[in-house]
């Protein structure tokens, strides 16, 4: 991986640290519920013991969901060696990590990947399409619509992302906490992972290869 890709994904990272965050927090709160109800349950007079075994089960099945959520997160920062995926699970895992955080700025995004029998590149997918979702946001003002739509070619994925400017509510989130992605971070993202990306104003072509 050259420099220039280097740097655009380490900016992709800071820019998605905080939604990372959430994620690795978010399956642990649960744990400390059960862990509250069975201290109260095991300060009773008479104890039920089924109760407190099934709240022991709870949080052990709490805690293997947990290490799941943190293991994938870690993959956002240390791919593993080509992992397929299909689009629709590439598209919503991309769009359950970010969609907060770009609601809270004032964007609103919508997409669907039907079904597609051929698999892309779940590393290329997670850098270049959420990449173009960043810059597409950094590079125009909200409150706007960002739609993602994708329909399979002869030897790739032709996924379209265009902004829609004025659509949505005003946000009010504070500036992002590193720099704004560029163009060339997206180019630069791209050609690391063998894809293709094209800029046509406030619409983004990509063309993921199949794996």
């Amino acid at each position: 991986m050259g420099a220039a890709a280097e740097a655009a994904r380490y900016a992709l990272l800071r820019r998605l640290a905080p939604s990372m965050r959430h994620n690795l927090v978010a399956p642990l709160q649960p744990i400390g519920m059960v862990y509250e109800i069975m201290q109260r349950r095991m300060r009773a007079p008479e104890p039920n013991l089924a109760d407190i075994q099934q709240g022991a089960e709870k949080i052990n099945s709490f805690a293997r969901t947990a290490l799941a959520s943190c293991l994938d997160v870690i993959t956002w920062i240390a791919p593993e060696s080509v992992t397929p995926v299909s689009p629709a699970d590439g598209l919503a895992e991309c769009l359950a990590l970010v969609q907060t955080s770009f609601a809270f700025r004032g964007f609103a995004l919508e997409g669907e990947l039907g079904p597609v029998e051929r698999q892309v590149s779940r590393s290329a997918f997670r850098s270049v399409v959420t990449g173009a979702l960043l810059f597409l946001s950094d590079d125009h003002p909200p409150p706007a619509q960002i739609t993602i739509e994708g329909a399979p070619a002869m030897d790739s994925l032709a996924i379209t992302i265009a902004v829609n400017a004025g659509a949505g509510q005003e946000g009010f989130a504070t500036a992002p906490t590193y720099r704004p992605l560029t163009w060339p971070d997206v180019q630069a993202l791209a050609e690391s992972e063998s894809t293709q990306v094209q800029r046509e104003g406030p619409r983004i072509r990509i063309n993921l290869p199949w794996v």
